[in-house]
């Protein structure tokens, strides 16, 4: 009976969880960075203060844990076309020139933070790919030139 209650609890913080916070990202890709840092890299654990007022820290972690895989597949069963346009969306609402952003990626290898521990390194490698494809790409452009006046 205990593992249908946890069931439960962790379905309802999915539900909160999507709906108060991954709704306001633009893309899936955006949703996969947002979840992907709330991950404490030292532990594995996945943290949120405002769940975690009302949830147990080992329920808020399950249900993140199982978002960020989900989001994961579902960037990976996007066509590279939506994987560059989810890219560029989540770039577009930063201050800095996309090109900029793309180069400091590239030279930490920031994507290999989103990937959730334990997936398989087929599938890691081919977000790798993927995502260095694109960045080189959006690197590559330079941003127009702004009049000074």
């Amino acid at each position: 009976m205990e593992s249908l209650e946890r069931f439960d609890q962790n379905q309802r913080i999915i539900e909160e969880f999507t709906a108060q916070w991954l709704a306001n990202f633009p893309s899936d890709l955006g949703r996969l960075v947002h979840v992907a840092l709330l991950r404490d890299v030292s532990t594995g654990w996945y943290r949120h203060p405002a769940l975690a007022q009302a949830y147990s820290d080992i329920c808020v972690h399950q249900a993140l844990l199982f978002c960020h895989e989900r989001l994961f597949e579902k960037v990976l069963e996007a066509t590279l076309e939506q994987q560059e346009h989810d890219l560029r969306a989540w770039f577009a609402g930063m201050d800095v020139p996309p090109s900029e952003i793309a180069n400091r990626w590239l030279e930490l290898e920031f994507f290999r933070f989103l990937v959730p521990f334990g997936t398989p390194s087929y599938l890691r490698d081919l977000l790798f790919s993927n995502l260095r494809v694109i960045l080189r790409l959006v690197a590559s452009e330079q941003p127009p030139l702004v009049a000074v006046q």
